[in-house]
């Protein structure tokens, strides 16, 4: 049994959140080496990294994969939670045949919405483990609450997601950070009425009965808008990858001319490395992805799968005949099939690929 006792540094669960235009993308952009998740496009006019802006829930989730197997980064942003929610949204309803997400089924929709939520959460955490952190951003919303064991209800600000996901993504995080204008009210001296004058920025850090807020690290209730005053907590080293090492062959020392002479040890020649012979060139012609949804299309250019491909894979599961355009499938079929199930539809092409000669 191993006991440890201190602080442990690591990797941050973070959410920023609050209303439009506050700045929340530019923050998330101080955080050490970030990398974007841009589902809404709002950070086409910073000089951020980013990944191309997910189409479809599946491809969002490979973003991750694909941070967690790589580490291009010390921070992941996804930018910005509620516009990944409607991904999330979109991939259930096509996967499903719904019109919507409601409370049909005694909300069983809505728990289908908090199980893929919480599987992106999953994946998440996993990244924090191998040393990453996660930043979500997210737009607020003023929503009525009514205070169980008192009379009256009130206003106050939370996240603007449905109302099983905004709970879990509180619970995931170590800190929600709640962004928000705070205006300098002054009195006025000759009537006593009292106006606005300016304001500035500010993070709140902890509860409040207006807003949802949190953190681990003994923060001020409120804080300038200022990432260097949370820097320090972020300063951790990130293990690096440990990539399996090559065997480097061994090469004999030549020997002199005298040792050979004198008959002391044998002259062994240098082994001649092994040379590959040259690979058929097996260049494809640019595909056409004309006629093919982006949420696909996209898929398949992120994967280097061709439309003829995708032909082969449905057309050998019968559902349409290898000649038929994938312009020409049904729309739920696309969404449904081939986006939502896309892992699946990815490793039948493998298996395909693996079957044919070159």
């Amino acid at each position: 049994m191993n006991i440890t006792k201190g602080r442990v540094a690591k990797a941050q669960k973070v959410v920023v959140y609050g209303p439009e235009g506050i700045g929340k993308s530019t923050f998330a952009a101080q955080f050490p080496d970030p990398l974007f998740i841009d589902t809404e496009g709002s950070t086409s006019n910073m000089d951020v990294a980013r990944f191309d802006k997910p189409t479809s829930w599946t491809m969002l989730l490979q973003q991750v994969d694909y941070v967690k197997m790589n580490r291009p980064c010390q921070t992941l942003v996804i930018d910005t939670a509620d516009w990944a929610e409607e991904l999330c949204k979109n991939y259930l309803m096509s996967a499903n045949g719904w019109q919507a997400i409601d409370a049909t089924g005694y909300g069983v929709r809505y728990v289908a919405l908090a199980t893929e939520w919480g599987r992106l959460l999953n994946k998440l955490s996993d990244l924090v483990e191998a040393g990453i952190n996660v930043v979500l951003t997210a737009h607020a919303q003023i929503r009525k609450f009514d205070q169980p064991d008192e009379l009256g209800s009130y206003d106050r600000w939370e996240l603007k997601l449905e109302k099983k996901n905004a709970p879990l993504a509180k619970e995931w995080a170590d800190m929600v950070l709640f962004c928000n204008y705070k205006t300098i009210v002054i009195a006025d001296g000759q009537d006593g009425k009292k106006k606005a004058q300016g304001g500035k920025r500010v993070i709140y850090t902890t509860h409040h009965p207006a807003w949802d807020a949190k953190n681990r690290f003994e923060l001020p209730d409120q804080l300038d808008m200022d990432f260097n005053l949370i820097a320090g907590i972020f300063q951790i080293k990130q293990p690096p990858l440990t990539p399996e090492p090559t065997p480097t062959p061994e090469v004999s020392q030549p020997l002199d001319a005298s040792q050979v002479a004198d008959g002391s040890q044998q002259p062994v020649s240098e082994p001649v490395a092994d040379i590959e012979p040259p690979k058929e060139n097996l260049a494809r012609e640019e595909p056409d992805f004309s006629g093919i949804p982006t949420g696909l299309s996209d898929l398949m250019k992120l994967h280097n799968v061709l439309p003829i491909e995708i032909q082969q894979a449905v057309g050998s599961k019968g559902y349409y005949t290898t000649d038929t355009p994938i312009s020409n499938y049904d729309p739920s079929f696309i969404d449904g099939v081939l986006v939502g199930a896309w892992n699946d539809v990815y490793k039948m092409i493998e298996d395909i690929r693996s079957t044919q000669k070159f």
